[in-house]
């Protein structure tokens, strides 16, 4: 079941690429929206962060939350989201095709990175689509010692829906590394890219709370349809704000 404040930040989301609120108006108020959609302003205010979250508003004190130019899928660096949580905030009518799965042994370099000594992993490629269109392949290691098999059906949906709901998994934190590559044949193919071969590519190691490595993920990105956003906060040797 999807949270009131993600339902209503899509619906927002929409909204703004629909153009009911263009670059640079400002959303309803707190109090608007919260009797708009009967919710408290508790749950308003959680609903904006992810529009803030997706860069696609800033909150100005005393003023409200004005829409800014996106015309970008946003795609979050210092959280967690999987594909299917970024279908639902970006309002992307996305699709997904399994170009693969199998088992497979995680990739030396990475089992060695770790120093693991347990590496059988179900191997899983898809090609996500947005309005039909090709715009990212994520390819997947998932260890065997902790999802023991993955069905066709569960790879064609949400992954991470499963092994939190169903296996109990509790998914904690993630390094990701991104960098921007030329793509072979085969991914410019996939991605049907025309005017360049490059890719931004997110390499992701994901652990569980108890810090055990689980996953091991390389998303490669369209570039001309995606933003990589993050929050960055400065502070002094002593902790406080620079202002």
């Amino acid at each position: 079941m999807v949270a009131k404040y993600l339902k209503i930040s899509a619906d927002l989301t929409e909204q703004i690429q629909q153009k009911k609120y263009h670059v640079g108006d400002f959303l309803p108020s707190e109090p608007i929206l919260a009797k708009k959609y009967c919710v408290s302003r508790e749950t308003i205010r959680r609903a904006l962060d992810e529009l803030m979250s997706a860069g696609l508003i800033q909150k100005l004190q005393g003023k409200g939350s004005v829409v800014l130019d996106v015309t970008r899928i946003a795609f979050p660096i210092s959280n967690i989201a999987t594909f299917n949580e970024l279908n639902v905030q970006e309002q992307m009518h996305a699709t997904t095709k399994v170009l693969s799965l199998m088992d497979a042994n995680l990739p030396l370099n990475i089992s060695n990175k770790l120093s693991l000594t347990s590496t059988s992993s179900t191997y899983v490629k898809r090609l996500r689509f947005s309005k039909h269109e090709p715009i990212v392949v994520d390819e997947d290691y998932i260890l065997k010692q902790y999802v023991p098999s993955i069905s066709i059906n569960q790879a064609q949906g949400s992954l991470y829906s499963y092994f939190e709901k169903e296996l109990g998994l509790n998914i904690d934190y993630a390094t990701k590394e991104i960098t921007v590559e030329a793509a072979d044949n085969k991914i410019v193919n996939e991605l049907q890219l025309k005017d360049t071969n490059l890719v931004v590519v997110v390499r992701s190691l994901t652990y569980l709370k108890d810090t055990s490595f689980f996953q091991y993920t390389i998303s490669r990105h369209r570039p001309d349809k995606f933003k990589f956003v993050d929050f960055a906060r400065r502070k002094t040797k002593h902790g406080g704000i620079v202002l």
